[in-house]
């Protein structure tokens, strides 16, 4: 929704979409997550998954339908609507993000990595997608609108997709059978309906057995041994999502590039989020110590004054620069936090860590978003 950021900008002039949506999203993300995380060890996984994956995908039908029974005008019902399902979206990315990321972690760390790598490739996807139907529709009377529709009917046929994937596709591969059966042996609840799902059936009595001599840590202990990683993830996103996308796409003056400005810079941002995803995968550049990993978060806020200075006096080369760094950092270091942070622990305690990474990594975002408005004081509003 936020790659379509100049359309909505174009329908809502007055209600700073950019930023409403975010904000309306995060709180029914973070509250939805908590809740799922206090209660994960209770939790069926198959049926949060696919609960989030059909959420997404009759939500981005609705935002369709929506355009077409509206004929694409705006006004503040239209704005609310959109609004309501950025709510859904939230509540959706909850089951689903946490879900994933919970149901990867005791696996092998290069899921993650995969995972984590689709996040930012869906993200250069809808960029470049963003780009094309802009060239394609630049110049006819509701091109925008029309990008839009042919962007939301790739989206929803996306959803649609992982909806029958998950179901269907991802229980029957054998790895992923393997290390669901070994986190069933280690006491992990939460794989049972997965393991049918693939077509292997546990006993009631053969969880007890192993249950017995296997305690597992509480949120609250896994929380307290792990809290860098925590910190680390909610500050990587609240510096991110303070300058990304609000602050680029409203704040960064007109220059030669134009209407395709605010475009191009969310396009490089994805784009180097994507590739700083996949350099962990080079044993030689991943940072493993944890003083080093959260050194480098904090340094990272010097991003702010530099953003700043570039958007008063610089040029808009140094901005693409910028932005891109910004978006390296993001993916680089989230990969290298989450795939650490579950090593040496038991497979129901890595779901239950994993959760608890991406509630603080959801938190870090509504903090994020909140902070982007700052940006806007002093600009009369």
């Amino acid at each position: 929704m936020l790659t379509i950021e100049d359309y909505y900008g174009y329908l809502f002039p007055k209600y700073h979409p950019s930023r409403v949506l975010t904000l309306v999203y995060q709180p029914f993300a973070v509250g939805t997550l908590a809740i799922l995380t206090y209660n994960e060890a209770k939790l069926n996984t198959r049926t949060r998954n696919l609960f989030g994956y059909i959420l997404f995908f009759i939500s981005t039908l609705l935002v369709l339908i929506l355009n077409l029974a509206t004929s694409g005008k705006g006004g503040i019902g239209t704005f609310i609507g959109i609004c309501a399902l950025s709510g859904a979206f939230g509540v959706a990315d909850a089951h689903v993000q946490g879900g994933m990321v919970g149901d990867l972690s005791y696996m092998k760390p290069e899921f993650i990595q995969s995972f984590l790598a689709g996040l930012a490739a869906s993200g250069a996807l809808t960029s470049a997608l963003r780009l094309i139907t802009k060239a394609a529709f630049d110049n006819s009377g509701d091109g925008l609108r029309k990008g839009a529709i042919l962007f939301f009917a790739i989206s929803t046929f996306f959803e649609l997709l992982c909806v029958v994937l998950y179901a269907f596709i991802f229980p029957k591969i054998p790895i992923v059978k393997y290390f669901r059966s070994k986190a069933a042996s280690e006491g992990s609840k939460t794989v049972s309906s997965d393991l049918a799902a693939g077509g292997i059936r546990t006993l009631p009595g053969e969880a007890n057995e192993y249950t017995k001599d296997t305690e597992r840590k509480g949120n609250k202990q896994l929380l307290l041994e792990n809290i860098d990683y925590a910190l680390d993830m909610f500050l990587i996103y609240t510096l991110t999502l303070s300058i990304f996308p609000g602050f680029l796409s409203e704040d960064t003056g007109s220059h030669s590039l134009g209407t395709w400005y605010a475009l191009v810079l969310i396009a490089m941002y994805n784009v180097w989020d994507l590739i700083g995803r996949y350099i962990p995968l080079l044993k030689c550049l991943k940072l493993e110590s944890r003083k080093l990993i959260t050194i480098a978060i904090l340094s990272r806020f010097l991003l702010v004054p530099a953003f700043y200075f570039t958007a008063k006096y610089g040029d808009q080369g140094w901005m693409i620069m910028l932005t891109s760094f910004l978006g390296l950092s993001n993916g680089y270091l989230t990969v290298c936090v989450l795939t650490s942070a579950p090593k040496g622990y038991k497979g129901p305690e890595q779901n239950a860590l994993g959760n608890l990474l991406v509630l603080f990594l959801l938190g870090g975002i509504f903090a994020g978003v909140t902070l982007d408005w700052l940006w806007l004081i002093g600009k009369g509003w």
